[in-house]
């Protein structure tokens, strides 16, 4: 399929040759014609010199036959427009915006353009490597309320079925871990020695769901 990517930076030009690598066409644009020097020496789609918000740019990227566009320019407003642009113009369904300010990121949302939030994620990922395991979320959603986390529990919970501890602590599970293989939750899926239990819940809502699986359930009252 074709894709038109906005913003020949480090991830722009990354995500290019993967892409091509992938069979796909691509475009890619950017204001700067110098930083089509990112591209390596064999690639084989479009550079388009321009505003990736400007109708006439993106109609030679090959807009119009897109199946995809994706805004990673280092300018926020400019990746949200310009994603805009090419959903309510040009009818491209699936477009994704890089912004640089989370807090942008719900609004953004509310607009129907999926966003990727480069500093929260960052951060998020540093956070990860130097803070004690299940400090910080494995994802956060890019409204910054919704988590994937790992949660610790109590011995007490061994035999339990999953569905049960999920009821009893009003948390959705999302896997475990045991021994270092993914295991998707059924219905009958127990609680073993060793698991890590990942579940998905409200970032405000976590203190409650850790202070419920640190005590045995025969001890919770």
């Amino acid at each position: 399929m074709h894709i038109v990517i906005m913003g020949c930076g480090r991830v722009g030009s990354t995500l290019a040759h993967i892409l091509e690598d992938n069979g796909h066409s691509v475009a890619i644009i950017d204001r700067d014609p110098q930083a089509f020097r990112r591209l390596r020496a064999g690639f084989r789609g479009r550079r388009v010199t321009g505003i990736g918000f400007d109708r006439d740019v993106l109609t030679e990227a090959g807009i119009e036959s897109a199946a995809a566009y994706v805004a990673v320019s280092s300018g926020d407003n400019s990746n949200i427009i310009s994603a805009r642009v090419a959903r309510e113009t040009f009818g491209v369904d699936n477009v994704v915006a890089r912004i640089y300010d989370p807090r942008r990121a719900e609004v953004y949302q509310r607009l129907g353009i999926p966003t990727v939030a480069t500093v929260r994620w960052t951060a998020d990922q540093i956070l990860r490597r130097i803070l004690p395991e299940g400090a910080e979320p494995l994802w956060r959603d890019p409204s910054g309320t919704v988590i994937l986390a790992e949660v610790t529990v109590q011995s007490g919970w061994i035999g339990t079925r999953v569905v049960d501890l999920e009821q009893r602590a009003g948390v959705r599970g999302a896997f475990i871990n045991r021994m270092g293989e993914a295991l998707v939750i059924a219905d009958d899926t127990v609680v073993q020695e060793g698991d890590v239990l990942h579940v998905i819940a409200a970032e405000n809502d976590m203190d409650r769901i850790n202070k419920v699986l640190a005590v045995a359930p025969e001890e919770d009252h």
